[in-house]
C-alpha cells in the first residue's frame, strides 16, 4: 500500500525502521477478510488446531482416516483461521496532556517542548500507519470530556489519511472523560479489537481497573501507553512556585521542599496501585517518560507482541 505522508508528527525514518516489524494481536480476532491474526473461528488454514467429532453436513474432505482406523469413529480436523485486525486508537485529549517535556537528559534523544499530546500523536500515527500497511482496519477515538472525534475502524489508504488528519487537529483541554469513554468503547465496538489507549491516566487506579476489566470482558485486546514527564516522577523543584491544574482547577502556591516528600510518597503509592491493576487485568501496559525516543518505545512494543515460534 503506497501512503503519501506529509504530517510533521510522523518521522519517515522511524516509519521505515518499524515497517519491517508487524503488529500482532495477543488474542484471537474476528475480522471480515483473511489476514495475519488468529481468529476464534475455525477455518481451513495450514495450522492444525484440534479434532472434533464428525456431524452430518461436515466436509468429508476434512475427515481424519487415521483417527478412524485407530478408534473406529469419524473425526474432523480443525485448523486456525487467520483474519484481519481492527485497531482502535483512543487518545486522551484532557488538559493535562498539554504538559510538556522541558529538559533533555543526556543521551535520551528527547525533544524539549514536546507535550504528552504531541508524543501521543507520534505513537498513534505511527501505529495507524503500520496497521494500515499490513492490511488491518484503523479507527480513532478522541478521549476528552466526550467523544469529540469518533472514526470507526476501516481498511483503506483514504481512511488512514482521515485518521492522520484528525490526529493533527487534536488539542488538549478540559477535564478527562477517559473512564466514561473507555466504558462506551467497550459497548460500542461489537467485535473483538485491539484497543490502544494513550493517556497519562490521571484517574484513580480502581477507576482504571473497572475500565480495563470491562474491555477485557468484551474480549478486546488492550494495550496501554501510560505517558509521564520526568518532573512528575522526581518532583525536583527547589523554590516556591504556583502549580496550575491543567484540567481547570484552582492553582496552588506551594514550597516543593516542604511537600516534596509527601508528593513522592503519593506517587509511589499511585504507581504501585497501577502495577497491581495491570497484573490483575493482564493488559499490555507500557509506562513511558516522554523524553524517551518513541521509535524505540514502539519497537519494543511490536517485538513484545511477536508470537513465539512453536518448537
Amino acid at each position: 500500500m503506497a501512503l503519501q505522508l506529509k504530517r510533521d508528527y510522523l518521522n519517515q525514518k522511524v516509519l521505515e525502521r518499524l515497517s519491517t516489524l508487524q503488529l500482532h494481536a495477543r488474542l484471537p480476532m474476528v475480522g471480515n477478510v483473511s489476514g495475519k491474526h488468529r481468529s476464534p473461528i475455525r477455518g481451513s488454514s495450514l495450522e492444525f488446531a484440534e479434532y472434533r467429532k464428525y456431524v452430518p453436513g461436515d466436509d468429508t474432505r476434512r475427515l481424519d482416516w487415521r483417527a478412524y482406523a485407530r478408534n473406529d469413529r469419524y473425526y474432523i480436523k480443525e485448523f486456525e483461521a487467520d483474519t484481519n485486525l481492527r485497531m482502535c486508537l483512543i487518545v486522551d485529549t484532557s488538559g493535562s496532556m498539554d504538559f510538556a517535556y522541558n529538559g533533555n537528559p543526556a543521551g535520551t534523544g528527547g525533544e524539549p517542548g514536546l507535550s504528552k499530546l504531541d508524543y501521543a500523536r507520534r505513537v498513534a500515527g505511527t501505529l495507524a500507519y503500520i496497521a494500515a500497511l499490513q492490511g488491518d482496519a484503523v479507527g480513532l477515538y478522541c478521549a476528552g470530556e466526550a467523544f469529540h472525534i469518533e472514526i470507526p475502524p476501516k481498511r483503506s489508504a483514504t481512511h488512514l489519511s482521515v485518521v492522520l488528519d484528525e490526529l493533527g487537529t487534536m488539542e488538549a483541554s478540559g477535564e478527562t472523560g477517559l473512564a466514561d469513554i473507555l466504558h462506551e468503547t467497550a459497548e460500542r465496538i461489537p467485535q473483538r479489537a485491539l484497543i490502544v489507549v494513550i493517556s497519562d491516566l490521571f484517574m484513580e487506579p480502581e477507576t482504571v481497573r473497572n475500565c480495563f476489566e470491562h474491555l477485557r470482558f468484551r474480549k478486546h485486546d488492550v494495550a496501554v501507553f501510560h505517558l509521564m514527564e520526568q518532573n512528575e516522577l522526581d518532583f525536583e523543584f527547589d523554590r516556591p512556585m504556583r502549580f496550575a491544574d491543567m484540567e481547570g482547577g484552582e492553582p496552588i502556591l506551594a514550597d516543593p521542599t516542604v511537600i516534596g516528600t509527601q508528593y513522592r510518597r503519593a506517587m509511589e503509592i499511585y504507581l504501585a496501585s497501577m502495577d497491581e491493576v495491570i497484573r490483575d487485568t493482564e493488559v499490555d501496559y507500557h509506562r513511558i517518560c516522554i523524553h524517551e525516543n518513541y521509535g524505540d518505545v514502539l519497537a519494543r512494543f511490536l517485538l513484545g507482541r511477536t508470537p513465539k515460534r512453536q518448537k
